[in-house]
């Protein structure tokens, strides 16, 4: 099946807005099977929506619109698809009543350009939207669908999941397929690939497909069959493997965060957690707490940016500060271990880096950090040196240090 996605909003083309909903598009209906052979954005402008849309009906199957549906003047989608498939617009009383109802639960006044949303084509089929006040509209023409959706993500997900993708599945006789996903950090995809050159190999020959999807410190490696679920055993057979062969590397599946590997298994081991930063500045702690049920291992977090703070809030010496600087092992030792004594926790994850883009010396350039961890065993560290980007260098520090800490409790070497 042959799908295309258009996305229309100006504030997509200057950059105002990221245009998120296509690639979580192509993400989902990947998940069934369906194909998206072209995406395209767009003006808020008739003629462009119009061409745009007739040039993608002549070549898909199926056809997602995004945006343009809310209740100011700019938002022409509706009425622009209304001309196009020769249909005219007449008012929905249940949707109508739906809407008045969404802003009476919020104690809103409901204004006359809302009232329009409910102005809606005769011959399409009307998608409810349960999360916002613009209906998703269902068109159909010579065999072809094309179906248009709110811009707000979470209005559009919720629409593809809840009324879309059902409607597909059946109109088409779609099974899907089958994807599971294997999250690894802490090493580059062309080390990788080197490393599991014969398992690959093997999955080919399985008539598995498989993605590299790498990001900053992340890799995540998806296994697909196109049999649907029948190959589901096989897939994580394969996925075991690798679980066995790189463990150092190897956290989690299907988009599950290190953070979140690693709280669970802290609650596991019944075992509580604290940090104390420096480079990352409480981005550690935010990305463990980021999921509820957090409470049941992380106690607090410190930040501690400054020397001064250092010395006040972990105990960390004078000399040492002196002796060997702040972004040295010496100090993010007496770092972990002042964080372990100070928050009373069993493991203290401690962080001091030079994020950069300046600060650097020749004999500790910009991206140079050490982590170390305050375990009921000692205190251990690792050293990094990651680049000259700011950004990426304090997200690395948390997925590094994160990765550290499950590895120390696991007892695996690297």
């Amino acid at each position: 099946m042959k799908a295309g996605i258009i996305s229309i909003g100006d504030e997509l083309l200057i950059g105002q807005t990221v245009n998120t909903n296509a690639a979580w598009l192509g993400q989902e209906l990947g998940k069934f099977g369906i194909s998206v052979y072209k995406a395209t954005t767009i003006r808020d402008i008739k003629e462009d929506i119009l061409q745009t849309v007739d040039e993608y009906i002549n070549e898909a199957d199926f056809i997602i619109v995004t945006g343009g549906l809310g209740p100011t003047n700019d938002d022409i989608t509706k009425e622009t698809l209304t001309e196009y498939f020769g249909t005219t617009l007449e008012l929905n009383k249940q949707v109508l009543e739906r809407v008045r109802f969404f802003f009476e639960q919020r104690g809103k006044e409901m204004l006359d350009s809302n009232i329009q949303q409910a102005m809606l084509p005769k011959d399409a089929l009307i998608l409810d939207n349960l999360h916002g006040t613009a209906s998703g509209m269902w068109f159909e023409k010579s065999g072809k669908i094309l179906v248009s959706l709110p811009g707000v993500p979470y209005e559009m997900e919720a629409l593809i999941k809840e009324e879309v993708i059902p409607r597909i599945k059946s109109s088409f006789g779609i099974k899907g397929n089958y994807h599971q996903t294997l999250m690894l950090q802490g090493i580059g995809e062309s080390f990788l690939a080197e490393i599991i050159e014969n398992w690959e190999e093997r999955i080919y020959k399985e008539g598995l497909h498989l993605a590299y999807l790498p990001s900053s410190g992340l890799i995540k490696l998806r296994l697909t069959s196109v049999k649907g679920n029948e190959e589901a055993g096989k897939i994580n057979d394969y996925f075991d493997e690798l679980r066995k062969e790189l463990p150092q590397y190897v956290y989690g599946m299907n988009e599950e965060t290190i953070f979140e590997s690693v709280g669970e298994l802290l609650k596991s081991k019944n075992a509580t957690l604290g940090t104390i930063e420096s480079c990352t500045g409480g981005g550690i702690a935010s990305s463990f707490i980021s999921k509820s049920g957090s409470s049941a291992f992380f106690q607090g977090g410190l930040i501690t940016y400054s020397n001064a703070l250092k010395h006040k809030l972990a105990n960390v010496s004078l000399k040492s500060l002196e002796e060997f600087g702040a972004v040295s092992e010496e100090v993010a030792k007496e770092m972990a271990l002042g964080g372990q004594k100070v928050l009373n926790v069993d493991y203290t994850i401690a962080v001091t880096g030079i994020a950069g883009p300046d600060g650097g010396t020749d004999e500790k350039p910009v991206g140079t950090v050490w982590i170390a961890i305050a375990t009921p065993d000692g205190v251990f560290t690792e050293h990094y040196l990651f680049g000259e980007h700011r950004g990426r260098n304090i997200e690395k520090t948390g997925l590094y240090a994160a990765n550290f800490l499950r590895k120390l409790i696991l007892g695996i070497n690297n």
